[in-house]
């Protein structure tokens, strides 16, 4: 069975960094791209960033470029998503997700993506 499990949730003040994790089992995912959405209260699902199964293409929402690192370690099955400078609109729920099809580039649409994890919470104070 395959599990996503996010960690490194919190509360930050605006301007923090925190560093989230995506742990995967029940597959071997090196060959899936990975991505990060997020849900504000009140907001739909939006996309925030993705990796392609070789981790050579990444892809970022505007509102994140600059801010936002994602990477992989295929060794331990792991995405991660490094956030800087962070602000109080980036307070949401954050959900990892791999990709329905093998071999993929960065992929933004959440359709794209057969496995969720059940999200974890970023709240950024201002």
């Amino acid at each position: 069975q395959v599990q996503l499990v996010e960690s490194g949730g919190g509360l930050v003040q605006a301007g923090g960094s925190l560093r989230l994790s995506c742990a995967a089992s029940g597959r071997t995912f090196r060959n899936y791209a990975m991505g990060w959405f997020r849900q504000a209260p009140g907001k739909e699902r939006e996309f925030v960033a993705a990796i392609s199964w070789s981790g050579g293409n990444t892809d970022y929402a505007d509102s994140v470029k600059g801010r936002f690192t994602i990477s992989r370690d295929n060794a331990k099955n792991t995405v991660y998503l490094q956030m800087n400078s962070l602000k109080p609109e980036d307070t949401a729920v954050y959900y990892c997700a791999v990709a329905a099809r093998a071999y993929m580039p960065a992929q933004a649409m959440g359709s794209a993506y057969g496995y969720w994890g059940r999200g974890t919470q970023v709240t950024v104070s201002s």
